[in-house]
């Protein structure tokens, strides 16, 4: 498998060193690539067919392009690389009647994405004191170049050494009207999943929705009723490091955990786990999940680097098993929130190779999306499974990158990076579309 992912990269660097112009099979493709919706837009497309051993589109592919939830593939290749079979928990010691716990950054900690829950169930079985370490965390809440002003919105949640139910609450309003006699009375019914314990006030304003506000570092929080029957509201919890996780784990576990600010002796430490890996990384992929990707990286980090840094983590796997990328890319974070990362289509291209040579293409297939699925619903509807990619948006950007089984047979890798539109990302992606089922048709 080694030297076969050796000949496949290297054929693939080949290729690339030896095609004069970054244009290459744009004269067959001028409609779509001329599209309207791109007109405005920085568009920078890269297919190669893997089959053949040879390019089939490429239009500055190898210029940098901000690629939004696409820093997801990176990512999924790490988490591929090194988290193993199943997820780690924590890993702990037992001391008499002493439980020492080295938390390990894992998202799927009472993650309502998962029926069981079995690093939880390991906790409730405990008896005697439970001690939280949490030495090796070394980074923030809040990525490097995330907008600072998405703290309440769900796809921003914090990160933490040992997050609990996602590190977001679900606020639901329940509107209940109710006939008696010739009056009617209406009541509000407010609670939250998980139950929580925080300050919360109404608002006398009334803006017409329902919404859920707090200051940026604290959990006290404010309501806006809205109108209607029924809202809920998805809105990320303020962490405090260990501080958030032990308010909820006091409620469900009734005893509260010690929190250590000692390294713990790492001296017949054993794992607990939790979720299959695989089961993660297609949630994260489908859904694109942002707080997966950045726990992912995390805990990568703890398993290469014995600490929670994703700066450190992803300069040492640049500089390791991602040293071959076409053109050096700025990666900064897991989820691609961060508007400083920096990849070409080329690079994208390369790391699906990567990504297929070391993992197997079914395995990949299994965790990407593919057409009409996820975050391709009501996209590539007639592609169905021939097509699996990774979808990416921001404002102003628009990424798809994966694999393309063509009408002939032939296996193509791809990557399409828009920048800098001025339309909905809807018309981009239609656009998109466009393209890659000419390239599809014809190959």
């Amino acid at each position: 498998m080694q030297q076969l992912t050796r000949f496949f990269l290297a054929a693939l660097l080949l290729m690339q060193a030896c095609t004069p112009s970054r244009q290459l099979g744009t004269d067959n493709y001028q409609p779509f690539l001329q599209d309207s919706a791109f007109e405005q837009a920085h568009l920078g497309v890269a297919v190669y067919n893997a089959t053949a051993g040879r390019w089939v589109l490429q239009q500055n592919s190898r210029k940098y392009f901000v690629p939004a939830s696409n820093i997801k593939l990176p990512t999924l290749y790490a988490g591929l690389k090194y988290l193993g079979d199943s997820l780690v928990s924590f890993y702990y010691q037992k001391n008499q009647d002493t439980l020492h716990l080295l938390a390990n950054g894992d998202p799927s900690f009472l993650h309502p994405d998962f029926k069981a829950h079995p690093s939880y169930d390991f906790l409730r079985h405990q008896e005697g004191i439970i001690v939280l370490h949490g030495t090796n965390w070394k980074t923030e809440p809040l990525g490097y170049g995330w907008s600072w002003s998405d703290y309440l919105s769900y796809y921003s949640a914090e990160r933490s050494p040992m997050p609990v139910y996602g590190n977001v609450v679900k606020w639901v309003q329940e509107r209940v009207v109710e006939q008696k006699g010739m009056h009617t009375d209406t009541s509000l019914f407010l609670y939250t999943e998980p139950e929580v314990q925080w300050e919360v006030k109404f608002s006398m304003e009334n803006t017409g929705s329902f919404r859920v506000t707090r200051p940026r570092t604290e959990n006290y929080y404010t309501i806006e009723s809205g109108t209607g029957m029924n809202h809920s509201a998805e809105v990320p919890f303020v962490t405090n490091g260990f501080r958030a996780t032990v308010d909820f784990l006091k409620d469900t576990l009734y005893k509260e955990p010690e929190l250590s600010n000692e390294p713990m002796d790492e001296k017949n430490i054993r794992p607990v786990f939790s979720q299959s890996t695989d089961s993660l990384l297609r949630i994260m992929m489908h859904r694109s999940d942002n707080f997966y990707a950045e726990q992912v990286l995390l805990m990568v980090s703890n398993r290469l680097l014995g600490f929670m840094d994703e700066q450190k983590l992803i300069d040492t796997v640049l500089k390791t098993t991602l040293a071959g990328f076409p053109q050096q890319p700025r990666w900064v974070d897991g989820s691609g929130l961060s508007r400083y990362n920096l990849f070409s289509p080329e690079d994208f291209v390369w790391l699906l190779g990567k990504l297929k040579e070391e993992f197997g293409l079914e395995r990949i297939k299994n965790i990407l999306p593919a057409g009409n699925q996820g975050t391709l619903r009501n996209y590539y509807v007639e592609e169905g499974s021939s097509l699996f990619a990774k979808t990416g948006t921001l404002s102003g950007c628009v990424a798809l990158s994966g694999y393309i089984i063509s009408d002939k047979g032939q296996l193509l890798l791809f990557s399409v990076l828009v920048n800098n539109h001025n339309t909905s990302a809807a018309t981009i992606r239609r656009a998109v579309e466009r393209l890659l089922k000419e390239v599809k048709r014809r190959n």
